[in-house]
């Protein structure tokens, strides 16, 4: 199911997409040797693209995609992959989508300045969407997704077991990006404000349920390793499931595992043990039941929009967002 929803949105967009991958390969040209095999190796290296994916689905629900969508999914895209970069040097990250990370294979300060390329390369192609909303839209999402990254450190500091804190922070993290991905998508339309506010709420919840899909993941087994990963943990980062499981157990057991989690440093068997917990006390399926909810939202809020394929691929995207395997 999920691999057919992604593949059937890439080849509607496919011709689309390959441009402003073009794009993305001119922007980034450089005649410094270094930094050349660093754009060579992310070029060879992206993901599934859904956040450029969402800009062109956007345009294409009310309308055609221009050269503007096409700059500005090429922005979008690479402010998100500086964020990767440089969360890989904060959290020491050696490894993402099982390649290495540039801190690893190369070291933090080449990290941190590929980084800075990608932004600086980002804020240029919103300068070529020819509309300074997409200036003003680019360096606001720059600004909310460091807060969101400094929140997450915050709470991991403060051992914070706070549902609030949680979506606080992976709304700045995560459906930021999401939000700013159809908002700029929709703006190089004829889309009214109301519509594009409303596709901008279901981005919203869009983008927390992926990102506490991804968060379930850490809870179960990586077949590399064998047992699940409890990178997370490992971080003092508590997500949603052990949030739960926490907030509404009682007894010695409970206080036991709020005090692993307020001394932090924990060994691979305490993170086990904490894994184990939360999914006893049902932990993933309060976080489905709560990504059920959000698709039901959502599922209203497209109600209100224009009534074709595109607006069918947001329904289905939303579904591969809480089924996907990856």
């Amino acid at each position: 199911m999920s691999k057919t929803t992604i593949e059937k949105i890439r080849q509607q967009l496919g011709a689309e997409l390959d441009e402003m991958n073009d794009i993305i390969r001119t922007s980034l040209f450089t005649s410094d040797p270094l930094m050349g095999r660093v754009v060579e190796q992310y070029l060879r290296t992206k993901g599934k693209q859904i956040r450029p994916l969402l800009v062109l689905l956007s345009a294409r629900l009310f309308g055609d995609i221009n050269d503007s969508t096409l700059h500005a999914a090429a922005s979008l895209e690479m402010l998100h992959n500086a964020t990767l970069i440089h969360d890989d040097v904060v959290d020491n990250a050696d490894y993402r989508r099982r390649t290495p990370t540039l801190n690893k294979e190369f070291d933090n300060r080449i990290a941190v300045l590929v980084g800075d390329f990608f932004v600086s390369t980002a804020l240029q192609e919103a300068i070529r969407t020819k509309d300074m909303k997409a200036v003003v839209s680019v360096a606001e999402l720059g600004k909310e997704l460091s807060l969101g990254e400094i929140d997450q450190i915050s709470n991991a500091r403060d051992c914070a077991i706070d549902e609030e804190r949680y979506f606080e922070v992976i709304r700045k993290k995560t459906a930021s990006l999401f939000m700013k991905c159809v908002k700029m998508g929709a703006e190089t339309t004829d889309a009214t404000d109301e519509e594009i506010g409303n596709l901008v709420e279901y981005a919203r919840l869009l983008g927390m349920c992926f990102q506490i899909k991804d968060d379930i993941f850490d809870y179960y087994e990586d077949k590399e390793v064998g047992k699940p990963t409890g990178n997370d943990l490992r971080e003092n980062k508590v997500s949603l499931p052990l949030i739960y499981a926490v907030n509404t157990c009682a007894g010695s057991e409970c206080d036991a595992m709020r005090t692993l989690l307020e001394r932090g440093n924990l060994t691979d068997g305490e993170i086990q043990v904490l894994i184990e917990f939360a999914k006893e006390k049902g932990g993933i399926e309060y976080s489905y039941s709560v990504m059920e909810k959000m698709r039901e939202e959502a599922d209203m809020l497209l109600g209100s929009l224009p009534d074709n394929k595109w607006r069918d691929m947001f329904v289905e995207l939303f579904e591969f967002t809480i089924r996907r395997e990856s």
